[in-house]
């Protein structure tokens, strides 16, 4: 008979141990070595067989252990100067307390509230929809959760009052295997939250809190919180897995991107508006501070911008309008993919449906909701709901995830800001970057502790890696290599026999894979874009490489399909097979359940990390920044985060075929040139060996490529950014409108208005300037502008002339700015504007001029996307400078 419900009973320790429980329920373990160098020491074996997860270690450790544990000394003492290390890393200041001058941190131990920095955000909510902590928390799918796990934790290692918002999955993602011909199959384990290292947040009467969502149908939505402690980030995740709901409602939080339609706009309900209101409820228990600034971590997250908006409206009586601008000032907003196909849509009829009728909350009006969502630009869907245009109107600051994909962004919703070029669309951009203590193997940094300690205290410490010994890098590698390799074999074991094999089937898997073989990873999720199989366009070449006498390759391959894309299970069973043929087998394997701790396996133990998307449709990447880190080289397209950073001596770049050839064509060059670039570059360098067995020029790109990368690629470098480029300024912009009983958001709503309903009459009506036949460079070109303010004041306009090089269709590149002054009026209301442009370049030179509005609470010229433009070029003047 199989059990109707599975859950975990949770081991009372004994007195002396109790602290264990404390260090189990903070997820700092996951990146603090001593701390799991203590779990391992409960129970060398048992730590082994429960895959390095404390909450099983404890829930399943013999009372006898226990009681053993409790009377040893030795064990007590480390467990004493554990916890208090973990108190000590919890209260101390850090980077964010020094940089905004505080002298405490705000944290679970310390008071709350206590020593916020002046002038910094008192506290921030970071919204996502997944977040890759650790694999003993299965609550991710992809890059998305592991940029957001590693945000969380590096903002705890910098002391930033970073608070997270996500969903519990009742199954998590998927487990993957495999059929025994190699088809991708999926399962999904239930979830115990009682075997996590979670707890449910709780009133202080001890009942668990409830957020409910209003429904259409009269079914609301309820929800409770279970509560996780990221080092000193506190992590809320909402779960509708309650006995208030029916089924249907259960089923919200069933599973990760799991359903469509209106399951999957359930779960972004909850998570958004559910997430502000278990924020409401977390600070109203702990004390904990309101947060200043919101961070939208992709667009499933947007309706937290509706929720906070019926807030202010309900409780500080604003407007709509007003409550819109109090939001955006305070909410950042990043995008993470350059494809319109990875943004969430819904009909309009869908959002009607949940947000209209008898579900439309008077303060949030669903006309008022639609026009956010609403795709009204040329190109449009204007049938759809776009999560995505949501949350970039939702938000004063908005971001891509790399510089490529910032300029990418800022093409594909250019739409939005009509009238400016695509350069002056604002979306920034931050590239991502990666947590060390999580994706460095153990080995690594323990030999940069020893040889380079300067490292850790500044940017400019990671030029001495150049002088750590070659040898000592080489038998690193080496060892992280062969830890691979052992870890792969008894994967692909485990693999073989669930698709059917007999022991005497996989004998061979004994030998598969070498310690001593150059060792390329690719591992990812498989859309179409990121051409898994780009490597078997020409088989036998393959082969080849593969099979080399004397330069051999293997190849060490995982990766998930979402369970839809028939496509992508396509292509991993195409490399199923490949791989599983006899003459190439011990050398390509696929490793089927790709998560985080084989992932850690793969960037560490890799020599090269491969990655061939199509250009430009990788937003960011993350596997290869780890892989550097961890002494392997990138041979990769130059896409996302290797576009601006690879500099030649750091990997190998794959040529890119992007705009030049056909599908099909563009594949066949690309893969061409990175067999080329295997077999007579990476190959080559690797196994040129000197007198001592070393690759020299091999371990001198090694080198370079950790202290080049090293201080660009980490976390602490994304989050620092992140503090002083958007959550700062967007915390100053919050404290504006929020002033005097939110004054600047009910004045600047005011003004928005006036300003958008006049803008129809604003024109630019004639342009002259005192052009020589021949300027040169130095002087100066006089310009003077009759504009028409359509009833505006001159305060609510910047009127500007834009100037510089121009192309061969007299299109300004990369332009200057210069704001002109206001004049004397001219008839009829008309006033005349006078500048003067330097001429600072020789060669073909052109100016326009153009009207914006006006604001100090902007962020910048094109907010309100309203621009005057001059008629036609006729009247102005272009040439060429000597």
């Amino acid at each position: 008979m199989k059990a109707i419900r599975r859950f975990t009973v949770r081991t009372v320790l004994p007195e002396p141990l109790r602290q264990l429980e404390e260090l189990v329920l903070n997820l700092r373990w996951s990146w603090h070595h001593e701390t799991l160098d203590l779990f391992r020491a409960v129970d060398p074996e048992l730590w082994r067989s429960v895959g390095h997860d404390p909450v099983r270690l404890l829930g399943e450790v013999a009372p006898e252990r226990l009681e053993r544990l409790a009377g040893d000394r030795r064990f007590l003492r480390r467990l004493q100067d554990t916890a208090e290390d973990l108190h000590d890393y919890l209260t101390a200041p850090r980077w964010y307390q020094t940089r905004y001058g505080a002298g405490a941190a705000s944290s679970p131990a310390a008071p709350p509230g206590a020593g916020e920095p002046a002038g910094a955000p008192s506290s921030i909510a970071y919204f996502s929809p997944e977040y890759g902590i650790t694999a003993a928390l299965p609550q991710y799918s992809g890059g998305l959760g592991i940029l957001a796990g590693d945000h969380l934790k590096t903002a705890s290692d910098l002391g930033v009052p970073l608070i997270g918002v996500g969903l519990l999955y009742r199954h998590g993602y998927f487990s993957q295997s495999l059929s025994p011909d190699g088809w991708q199959l999926e399962r999904y384990p239930p979830i115990d939250p009682n075997g996590l290292p979670l707890a449910l947040l709780r009133e202080h009467d001890g009942t668990p809190v409830r957020v409910t969502i209003g429904m259409p149908h009269g079914h609301d939505l309820h929800a409770q919180v279970w509560l996780a402690r990221v080092g000193r980030v506190p992590q809320l995740l909402l779960d509708s897995d309650v006995e208030e709901n029916d089924q249907s409602m259960r089923d919200v939080t069933d599973r990760l991107y799991g359903g469509g339609g209106d399951h999957r706009l359930l779960q972004e309900m909850l998570l958004g508006i559910g997430g502000v209101r278990a924020i409401r409820a977390y600070g109203r228990i702990t004390g904990h501070p309101a947060p200043e600034v919101f961070h939208t971590n992709e667009g499933h997250a947007g309706f937290l911008g509706l929720e906070r908006i019926r807030e202010l409206v309900s409780e500080y009586g604003l407007t709509f309008d007003e409550a819109l601008e109090a939001t955006r000032a305070g909410t950042v907003f990043t995008t993470h993919t350059p494809v319109p196909a990875g943004i969430d849509r819904f009909p309009r009829e869908l959002i009607e449906k949940y947000f209209g009728g008898a579900s439309e909350e008077p303060d949030v009006p669903c006309e008022r909701v639609l026009a956010l969502g609403s795709e009204d630009y040329p190109g449009g869907d204007r049938t759809v709901f776009n999560m995505a245009v949501m949350g970039m109107r939702l938000a004063q600051r908005v971001n891509g995830v790399s510089e490529l994909h910032g300029r990418v962004s800022r093409e594909m919703f250019g739409g939005l800001w009509g009238g400016f070029d695509t350069s002056e669309v604002p979306i920034g951009s931050i590239t991502n970057g990666v947590h060390a203590g999580t994706w460095v193997a153990r080995e690594i940094l323990e030999l940069a502790a020893r040889e380079v300690p300067s490292v850790i205290e500044s940017a400019s410490g990671w030029e001495g890696v150049r002088h750590v010994r070659e040898d000592e890098i080489w038998r690193v590698r080496r060892l992280l290599r062969e830890r691979l390799v052992h870890d792969a074999r008894r994967r692909l074991r485990e693999s073989w026999r669930q698709r059917g094999a007999s022991e005497a089937e996989i004998s061979w898997i004994d030998d598969a894979l070498d310690p001593d073989v150059l060792t390329i990873g690719f591992a990812r999720r498989v859309p179409s874009y990121k051409r898994l199989t780009l490597m078997m366009s020409d088989p036998d070449r393959l082969r080849s490489i593969l099979l080399d006498p004397d330069r051999p390759v293997q190849i060490v391959i995982a990766g998930k399909a979402h369970p839809a894309d028939e496509g992508g299970k396509r292509l991993i069973q195409e490399i199923v097979r490949f791989a599983g043929s006899e003459d190439v087998r011990h050398r390509i394997v696929f490793l089927p359940d790709y998560d985080m701790a084989l992932g850690q396996l793969l960037v560490q133990g890799c020599d090269v990390w491969m990655n061939n998307p199509l250009r430009p449709l990788e937003a960011c990447g993350t596997s290869g920044m780890k892989a550097a880190l961890n002494g392997g080289l990138n041979l990769s397209i130059r896409d996302g985060w290797w576009d601006e950073w690879y500099d030649g001596q750091n990997g190998w770049s794959i040529p890119s075929a992007d705009g030049l050839a056909t599908p099909d064509r563009r594949d066949e060059l690309e893969a061409a040139a990175l067999y080329e670039l295997i077999e007579d570059h990476v190959a080559v360098t690797f196994y040129d060996r000197d007198a001592a067995g070393l690759p020299r020029h091999w371990l001198e790109m090694v080198k370079h490529t950790i202290a080049t990368l090293g201080p660009k690629v980490l976390a602490t470098r994304m989050v620092r950014d992140y503090v002083e480029e958007y959550y700062a300024p967007a915390a100053a912009s919050a404290r504006a409108m929020a002033a005097d009983k939110h004054a600047g958001a009910r004045s600047l709503a005011a003004w928005k208005r006036r300003v958008a309903d006049a803008w129809p009459g604003v024109a630019v009506e004639h342009v002259e300037s005192n052009a020589e036949d021949s300027p040169h460079v130095g002087g100066r070109l006089a310009v003077r502008v009759v504009v028409d303010l359509g009833g505006l004041d001159p305060a609510d306009v910047a009127v500007e002339v834009a100037y510089g090089r121009v192309d061969d269709a007299d299109a300004l590149v990369d332009p200057a700015y210069a704001e002109l002054a206001a004049g004397e009026p001219v008839e009829n209301g008309r006033l005349r504007y006078v500048g003067e442009v330097p001429l600072e370049r020789s060669g073909s030179f052109g100016y326009s001029v153009r009207v914006v509005p006006n604001h100090p609470m902007l962020s910048g010229r094109a907010e309100l996307g309203l621009v005057a433009l001059p008629p036609a070029p006729a009247g102005m003047t272009n040439g060429n400078l000597r």
